[in-house]
């Protein structure tokens, strides 16, 4: 099995994408609009990163992406983070912005500490605004640690992320030969691994007349692989049908195939920034 490592992270392609579908998908304008401002601030932070962190080692201990968490390099980023996204955002995100940049530097550190150790490893949230505000600044932190890791060797099969743990976000069809070839993006830290085409990502059930794929007109590059078995559902990003595409920014456009999905009584594995 192998492991696809995406080097440099392209936000810059991450938010044209989303300004073309803006005009795609009338539907999505505001959910789209809402990511471009946030992809840009993590842009910036990502951007920044090198020089944050100076000469010190990047990669982490033992290659386990959550096995330490540079909080000196973050704090004051997530403060400014936190003031932007406060002026910026719709009134509950802001108000909840506002709180949690007004309860300091301790509160901070609580917050991204503990979503760095327990963060997408379930699909629950119990602080769904809060999971949202550490998870949407700690995405380009991890995808710069990412950089600094060897792909590992991958023996067999996973379902998780091999570099954080976390649970895949959706799937990606990469073209090989005459047709194309499966990965998974990890939800945390965006690294893609190959997996068998024929498997739930979620409970590994094999069997392909209990595996169903439902693709609609309105978006023929966007499957939605579902699980008779354990009743999830994986998205995934056909880039054989359009090359063109940015799988993390059209997922969020997504927004009526979760709907169709979950009224035919399947759940997400997890769930993307925004929800939709």
């Amino acid at each position: 099995m192998s492991f696809l490592a995406t080097g440099k992270v392209n936000y810059p392609a991450r938010i044209d994408r989303a300004e073309l579908l803006v005009h795609r998908y009338s539907f999505a304008q505001q959910i789209l609009g809402f990511y471009r401002h946030i992809a840009q601030l993590q842009y910036k932070f990502y951007e920044q990163l090198p020089k944050r962190w100076g000469k010190r080692a990047i990669a982490p201990a033992h290659g386990d992406l959550r096995s330490e968490l540079n909080l000196e390099v973050l704090r004051e980023a997530f403060g400014k983070f936190l003031s932007l996204v406060e002026s910026e955002s719709p009134g509950p995100l802001s108000a909840h912005s506002r709180q949690l940049r007004l309860r300091g530097e301790t509160e901070w550190d609580s917050v991204l500490a503990d979503f760095w150790k327990t963060g997408l490893l379930e699909s629950a949230s119990a602080e769904p605004l809060t999971e949202f505000l550490a998870r949407a600044f700690l995405q380009p932190y991890a995808e710069f640690l990412t950089g600094s890791l060897l792909p590992p060797v991958l023996p067999m099969t996973v379902c998780r992320c091999p570099l954080c743990n976390s649970l895949p976000l959706l799937g990606v069809l990469r073209p090989e030969g005459d047709g194309g070839k499966r990965f998974l993006v990890c939800s945390l830290c965006s690294q893609e691994w190959e997996f068998r085409r024929i498997l739930c990502a979620h409970c590994g059930e094999e069997q392909e007349q209990k595996l169903p794929v439902y693709v609609a007109e309105q978006f023929p590059h966007v499957r939605v692989e579902c699980c008779e078995t354990c009743k999830h559902f994986l998205r995934t990003i056909d880039l054989t049908k359009d090359g063109n595409a940015v799988p993390l920014v059209d997922d969020l456009a997504a927004i009526p195939l979760s709907l169709w999905a979950e009224e035919n009584g399947y759940a997400r594995i997890q769930g993307n920034l925004l929800g939709t």
